[in-house]
């Protein structure tokens, strides 16, 4: 039996002003998370699709440090890399990730100036294969650089970029008071007219 979650339409979808693939629409960063595991095949799936992400040369300067709930020490040491705000509600998470970017292009080790923009190309097409399989994907700033790259011996020449959350979508009734009202706000985001431009800077395309 597949006990995968079936995706279904909810408040959650953003309303959007032009047409988009139901995908992106459907993707959200949810705060509260069931306690329900993910499947290995489903983990393995989200990873994949960030595997295929397009990256400068093909260089592909991903990587992704993963802890699962289930292996306790591994979890208490990837959520002790989070800020105390983001422990919060992220210990319910069934997996923690950290993104990582090599920083130099592996051929001649030169900089790699588009490694952050290639890593976060990557990651969202893990957030998008996460919402076709109804997972959630919750990226996190608030975490510290220095802990991760001592506690898992980060080389100098890769860069931690983000941590992540990753599960089932549950109950915003589970979350700290002051975080219900934030796991289920509006969705907004800023019309095109502020960051599509032609001709010249701050011209809206018309």
């Amino acid at each position: 039996m597949d006990d995968r979650h079936e995706p279904q339409p909810s408040s959650r979808d953003a309303s959007t002003d032009h047409d988009v693939h139901e995908l992106i629409r459907r993707r959200w960063s949810p705060l509260a998370f069931s306690s329900q595991p993910v499947a290995d095949r489903d983990l393995r799936s989200v990873l994949e699709a960030a595997r295929w992400g397009p990256s400068c040369f093909n260089e592909q300067p991903w990587r992704y440090i993963v802890a699962r709930r289930e292996q306790e020490a591994e979890f208490a040491r990837m959520l002790s890399c989070l800020v105390e705000k983001n422990q919060r509600w992220a210990q319910a998470a069934p997996v923690l990730m950290l993104s990582v970017a090599r920083l130099a292009f592996a051929a001649n080790d030169r900089p790699n100036r588009h490694a952050l923009h290639d890593v976060g190309l990557a990651t969202a097409q893990l957030s998008l294969q996460a919402a076709a399989l109804g997972l959630g994907v919750h990226q996190m700033a608030g975490f510290s650089p220095d802990r991760a790259r001592e506690l898992y011996a980060i080389p100098d020449s890769f860069e931690p970029v983000a941590a992540i959350a990753l599960g089932y979508p549950g109950a915003p009734d589970q979350l700290p008071e002051d975080l219900r009202a934030r796991d289920r706000g509006a969705r907004i985001r800023h019309p095109q007219a502020e960051f599509v431009f032609a001709g010249t800077w701050d011209t809206p395309l018309s």
